[in-house]
């Protein structure tokens, strides 16, 4: 691991670093990353989101679960990016725990998740992290997160 800043990722760098696809890839942006350390992503939310007509009809609220989904999915970024490895049909980045899950206030359509992910500890092929999402700078979601890369059998 170096401790390389990387300035910013657009989104066909972001492809190349995620396996998730439409509809489930949920990281826009990357505004910044340091190696071995944190990573700083958007996640621009739409009214078009799929999720949204059934969550709910009449007062759109996008899922606690799918925020904790666009951190992970900004932390593995930071892992892939860090390991100097992209994604492959040989192995799957996979959750291995979520702890301390807090939701503090409903995102809706129109609003800018900023996805601040840094690297906790690193032991035995486990990476734990620990995770904010903010809208206007402002604690909506937090957790801490722990994932595995895993070959496919």
């Amino acid at each position: 691991m170096n401790d390389q800043a990387v300035t910013s990722m657009d989104i066909h760098e972001i492809l190349e670093h995620l396996p998730h696809r439409y509809p489930f890839l949920l990281v826009d942006k990357v505004l910044s990353l340091e190696l071995g350390k944190e990573i700083v992503a958007v996640k621009n939310v739409s009214m078009n989101e799929p999720f949204f007509p059934g969550h709910f009809p009449y007062h759109p609220v996008m899922p606690g679960v799918l925020i904790v989904e666009a951190m992970a999915q900004a932390a593995a970024i930071l892992s892939f990016k860090t390991m100097d490895t992209k994604p492959n049909d040989e192995s799957v980045y996979y959750f291995a725990g979520i702890d301390s899950a807090r939701f503090k206030k409903p995102v809706s359509p129109g609003d800018q998740l900023i996805l601040k992910v840094s690297i906790d500890r690193i032991l035995r092929g486990i990476w734990k992290y620990k995770g904010q999402a903010l809208v206007d700078d402002v604690v909506v979601a937090e957790a801490e997160m722990m994932c595995i890369l895993k070959a496919i059998e």
